[in-house]
């Protein structure tokens, strides 16, 4: 007698989700992301990563969640025009096999696209570079060194509901 098949078990994935910063708690759990990849873990910055870009109220900090945990942040703002930049992209080491680091970069070129910007720029390391050309970025321009790090130049088209 053969045994009836059984469908095989769907892969169940925590859920994902991604919003500007709502509080203070969102802000300070978005620079513990950025400080515990960029400071402790990569060792770019000595002691926090934070500048007066942080401080300057048009810029956005975004937060990911995986299973409702912060675990990612990606912060952004616009240039001149309708030009943006995104930036400080981190997600914590054991949150990097979900598709948090997707999410982010999606609604960081989604939030932009919505406020009006037309391009975003970003600096991306040279080993996520393939990430980003997944994502739809392009590069733009000559690898340089960005805080003691090879980074590549990318950029992206924007328009509304862009990196859905």
């Amino acid at each position: 007698m053969i045994a009836p098949s059984r469908p095989a078990p769907r892969e169940t994935r925590a859920p994902v989700t991604c919003r500007l910063a709502a509080d203070a708690a969102e802000v300070a759990a978005h620079h513990a992301v950025r400080r515990a990849v960029f400071v402790a873990e990569q060792g770019i910055f000595t002691a926090d990563d934070r500048d007066e870009r942080d401080d300057d109220p048009v810029t956005l900090h975004a937060v990911g969640a995986v299973s409702g945990r912060i675990a990612g942040a990606v912060r952004l703002h616009p240039l001149a025009g309708a030009v943006w930049h995104g930036d400080r992209l981190a997600v914590l080491p054991d949150a990097r096999h979900t598709s948090l680091g997707a999410a982010l970069v999606r609604f960081a070129v989604r939030t932009a696209g919505e406020a009006g910007g037309e391009r975003m720029h970003a600096m991306v390391q040279v080993p996520n570079v393939g990430f980003f050309v997944f994502l739809g970025w392009s590069p733009d321009g000559a690898v340089r060194d960005y805080h003691g790090v090879p980074h590549q130049p990318m950029a992206i088209a924007l328009s509304r509901g862009a990196g859905r």
